[in-house]
């Protein structure tokens, strides 16, 4: 079905950040439909020499094989297939692992809201089927569930989960407006993504799919980026609040947030001082002294809930690639007429 929405101007890529993964690689592959022009194979400086083992195994007119010269992450891998694939005129690009946990057959539904206008970014959500999940690990499992909630908040798509997910398409106009040496290189890159994704007001869509866990072996150790990653996100959070709030744009959420933190700290600060004096002197609290402390902790908390309340409606809703063409075609339609 979502085939038959991709005309013949549509020119589909398909990268392949590839690291250890000559086990599956080709028949990842194999498995990628006629929709797709061309196959970007980019080895990561891999000690299995995927990239060598591709050209040597892969008979696939659609493959190029890109090699960079030094180990750049899988971001930086997906970088260098982005770059390829906009030199080449391609339209739309699907990022999808070499590891098989991605089918590539789901790569249609995938283009398909970016070709309609829906979208400018698609991404995969292994959470959507709630009578799947328990097919994903445990400990995966609880890891992806707290990282949303944490992305939610820095990225402000509030309407997305699973963050991590690297299964993902991106429409070529929003390719090249992204800052494609700030963001992150590595396991922090989709999550990144989605943060200078939302600097562009671009329009991201979650697809359904299913993950497949066989016989792969994840690099991501969980205890040595949570630290990195927290600090990541409260900086995204910081820059998307500021830039959105203060800096591109002012509204009545500008004054709630600052405000509701000031009270509820206020609040917080004096209560906890006073009842640390209270229990030293064993002199009960005054009735006054409580109402001085709950009152700017209740307000505060509400104008906290209200900043946010605002936030979820404002995830973006207009697609960045829509927006960019329509611009160009009416600078051109005024040339023509003048």
């Amino acid at each position: 079905m979502a085939s038959n929405l991709i005309n013949l101007d549509t020119r589909v890529a398909v990268v392949i950040p590839c690291f250890k993964v000559t086990q599956h690689i080709l028949s990842v592959i194999e498995n990628i439909g006629r929709e797709v022009s061309r196959i970007y194979v980019v080895d990561d400086c891999c000690p299995e020499g995927t990239g060598n083992f591709v050209q040597q195994h892969c008979t696939d007119p659609r493959v190029q094989v890109i090699f960079n010269p030094e180990n750049r992450g899988v971001g930086g891998a997906v970088m260098s297939g982005y770059d390829a694939a906009i030199a080449d005129g391609m339209t739309v690009i699907v990022k999808v692992d070499g590891d098989g946990q991605m089918d590539p057959r789901l790569i249609p539904d995938f283009i398909a809201p970016i070709v309609s206008g829906e979208a400018d970014y698609t991404k995969g959500n292994r959470f959507f089927n709630l009578e799947e999940i328990h097919q994903m690990p445990k400990f995966r499992l609880l890891g992806n569930t707290l990282l949303s909630f944490m992305t939610k908040l820095s990225s402000g798509y509030w309407d997305l989960f699973d963050p991590t997910n690297g299964y993902t398409a991106i429409h070529r106009d929003v390719a090249r407006n992204l800052p494609m040496k700030k963001i992150s290189p590595r396991y922090f890159f989709e999550t990144d993504m989605l943060f200078r994704l939302n600097t562009l007001r671009a329009v991201v869509v979650d697809i359904p799919m299913h993950a497949r866990y066989e016989d792969e072996v994840s690099n991501l150790k969980i205890s040595n980026i949570a630290g990195e990653f927290l600090m990541k996100h409260l900086r995204n959070a910081f820059k998307r609040i500021f830039y959105n709030y203060y800096l591109r744009d002012m509204s009545l959420a500008s004054f709630e947030l600052p405000i509701g933190l000031m009270l509820l700290l206020f609040g917080s600060v004096f209560g906890i001082s006073h009842w640390i004096a209270s229990s030293a002197s064993g002199v009960a609290t005054s009735a006054g002294t409580v109402m001085l402390s709950a009152l700017p902790v209740l307000v505060g908390t509400q104008l906290i809930l209200a900043f946010i309340g605002f936030d979820v409606q404002s995830v973006p809703k207009r697609p960045f690639h829509l927006r960019n063409h329509y611009s160009i075609q009416t600078e051109l339609d005024k040339i023509s007429h003048s």
